[in-house]
């Protein structure tokens, strides 16, 4: 187990940050890759279909977790 890790991504040209372990990390570099995009790209894409009450980082995690199910 690991701490959740900060890192900055860009969202239609505005700067967050997402905390998240580093499977999760590991994890949707994998998705991206395998969908021939960016993570950042990816992170944009989860970000603009996930609902409000959502965080981001909640959005994230449970993507991968569909990825790994093969949800998606």
């Amino acid at each position: 187990m690991d701490v959740p890790g900060k890192r900055s991504v860009s969202i239609d040209g505005h700067r967050t940050s997402v905390s998240l372990e580093d499977a999760f990390w590991r994890g949707l570099e994998a998705a991206a890759r395998k969908r021939g995009t960016t993570r950042a790209a990816l992170i944009a894409e989860i970000d603009h279909a996930r609902p409000p009450e959502v965080g981001l980082a909640t959005a994230c995690r449970l993507f991968v977790l569909a990825e790994l199910a093969g949800g998606r």
